[in-house]
């Protein structure tokens, strides 16, 4: 057994069990993820995310992206008039997030496995690339993370969205995990363990927002 993100062998002990999953935590990233015979077959994950009613015109949705978008536009401000190349990885079925940095001058690049599988906006390199309620979802998350320290540059950012958890205790009685495509739960160790290894600044906005600047 070894940690889907650290790949770390040695530090892995059981979290949590309930009816559905057992998960289990990485001693050296904080990572908690669901046991290797849980992960969801690709067929019922898109069933899963077919479900999902996200759309250009719903102004709930916007307002919940505004939680990345707020400090992204400081970073964008602060770049001047120089045009930012941005990759929405994991933008599902309506990259509406691609689309509000569009209109902040932004140009944006999107990728999703099920909905968007372009590979080849995955050789280019960006200014920014955001990760909005997908990264708990990975199965391998040090393929993705590998890929995203590739394709970010030297001074850019990468903006993720997923919700932390916090405590043995309140995991358990936690909304979050239950849907059966999140398999892989960060925390604010985890990123920070990120930044450390590979020289970022870390930095939590709100409490399911971090950003992280490649130094």
């Amino acid at each position: 057994m070894h940690c889907p993100l650290c790949l770390n062998t040695e530090a892995i002990s059981e979290y949590h069990s309930d009816k559905k999953r057992d998960y289990l935590h990485c001693g050296e990233c904080d990572l908690v993820f669901v046991s290797p015979e849980y992960l969801p077959l690709p067929q019922r994950e898109k069933q899963e995310y077919d479900l999902h009613e996200n759309d250009f015109e719903d102004e709930g949705y916007r307002k919940f992206l505004g939680k990345v978008l707020t400090p992204l536009s400081q970073f964008i401000s602060q770049r001047g008039k120089s045009r930012l190349n941005g990759l929405d990885f994991g933008c599902g079925p309506a990259p509406v997030l691609a689309h509000m940095l569009t209109e902040e001058g932004v140009e944006m690049s999107v990728f999703d496995p099920f909905f968007a599988n372009n590979t080849e906006v995955l050789s280019h390199r960006y200014d920014l690339i955001t990760c909005t309620e997908a990264i708990e979802h990975f199965h391998t998350p040090h393929r993705e993370w590998s890929l995203f320290n590739r394709m970010l540059k030297d001074g850019g950012v990468i903006a993720i969205m997923t919700k932390r958890h916090l405590d043995k205790a309140r995991f358990a009685n936690w909304h979050y995990k239950n849907d059966i495509t999140h398999v892989c739960f960060f925390s604010e160790a985890t990123f920070r363990y990120l930044a450390n290894k590979e020289n970022y600044d870390v930095s939590f906005p709100t409490n399911d927002v971090v950003l992280l600047k490649k130094v």
